[in-house]
């Protein structure tokens, strides 16, 4: 059914209920045919400086949608809805964004990939009382001060401490760090590398900085060429990746490149080519490794899934947590037994499932209680397992 029309019927029914009782603050309403409706909404960038990974997390949430399509409240089913909003990895597009999905009265929000974009947003679904479950966004002043905010990955303060070690664990004694200017997820991971880094006895021996759509890094690593680190942690966007990795590889640097999970993305392959090779990275998931049953189903399904929709059959880690998401908001709405955003809140406080990226349960601030991380490198074209590890 498409959403307008349900929007519409769901508006009909609240000014003829007014008449009566008034229209409930959930999205629980009768779709034609007398079946229940619940929304939940999809807060993602699927355009943008990160529409690439936030396509990826996207995906997992509708497969996941399409694979437990409804859930049950006080002994009844009820159909569950998607409502996707862009917001196009812009901060001022994530407020209009997120007063899009209150308008339309989900009971809870996923999303989004992009720290920044769900920092500013926060806010508005608190005071709506609509609880939001972050799939990958890492930063910590997601959750921070905000009751109604909820994550199922790790955060940077853990993998910016799991890369430092991996980078001493490897021989590593100098580091330089590359940062985008104004992005919450990529100055926030950058400074908690190096304080886990100097605190192992490194050395950092440059800190440079660029601005969002720049395309020309040469004059930041000749900087960086001329200090002669042993690792270059970069954390930045899909679309900056591959720009940075080639050509630092032109200037004839041969340093270690590394960065968090945004890089986990074919397209950076893609594009950087050869020069990939060798690129390090942290990330929450990986597919040779399944948790428990529900991870075996999931990537047997997945796979399956991405092909019939003439996508890359290999699964970013942001596509199961973008469906541990989901998962965690169905057993939220059957454990609160109600559609109201509050309830759901409460509820998630006490969640404990055993998602396909191991089990999801959330401590005081929300945030997911996880201890391990997966680290990747790129060898032959593809991401190769190499190991996993815990903050020392």
């Amino acid at each position: 059914m498409k959403l307008k029309k349900v929007f519409a019927l769901t508006l009909a029914a609240c000014m003829s209920a007014s008449l009566i009782a008034g229209c409930s603050s959930g999205s629980s309403s009768s779709a034609s045919g007398g079946a229940k409706v619940v929304k939940i909404g999809v807060f993602e960038p699927t355009t943008g400086e990160n529409g690439g990974g936030g396509f990826q997390e996207v995906l997992g949430m509708r497969y996941a949608n399409k694979t437990h399509p409804t859930v049950k409240i006080g002994g009844e089913e009820y159909k569950v809805e998607l409502v996707e909003v862009d917001n196009k990895s812009d901060k001022t597009e994530a407020v209009n964004a997120a007063q899009k999905l209150v308008s339309e009265k989900v009971s809870v929000v996923l999303g989004s990939y992009g720290s920044g974009v769900s920092i500013a947003a926060g806010q508005i679904f608190a005071d709506a009382k609509i609880p939001a479950i972050g799939a990958s966004c890492t930063n910590p002043q997601v959750t921070q001060g905000n009751d109604f905010y909820f994550r199922v990955c790790f955060l940077d303060p853990f993998q910016g401490t799991v890369m430092a070690n991996y980078a001493n664990d490897n021989g590593a004694k100098a580091a330089a760090i590359i940062t985008q200017l104004g992005d919450d997820y990529s100055s926030g991971l950058g400074s908690f590398f190096k304080t886990a880094f100097t605190g192992l006895g490194g050395t950092i021996v440059s800190e440079e900085q660029f601005q969002t759509n720049q395309t020309d890094f040469k004059a930041i690593l000749t900087n960086i060429k001329a200090q002669n680190p042993d690792i270059i942690f970069a954390p930045s966007s899909i679309t900056t990746a591959p720009l940075i990795i080639k050509q630092a590889r032109e200037l004839g640097i041969t340093a270690t490149i590394a960065a968090g999970d945004t890089w986990e993305n074919s397209t950076i392959i893609e594009n950087a080519g050869n020069s990939a090779e060798g690129v390090v990275l942290s990330t929450f998931f990986d597919e040779a490794e399944p948790a428990n049953e529900e991870a075996a189903s999931f990537i047997s399904g997945f796979k399956a899934y991405l092909k019939d929709n003439k996508q890359d059959e290999i699964i970013p880690a942001v596509s199961a947590l973008g469906y541990d998401a989901y998962l965690c908001a169905l057993k939220a709405i059957e454990t609160a037994g109600s559609a109201e955003g509050a309830a759901i809140r409460d509820a998630l406080k006490d969640v404990s499932i055993d998602g396909v990226t191991g089990s999801i349960s959330f401590d005081e601030n929300g945030d997911a209680k996880k201890d391990m991380a997966f680290i990747k490198t790129i060898e032959g074209g593809k991401f190769k397992f190499l190991t996993t590890t815990t903050v020392k």
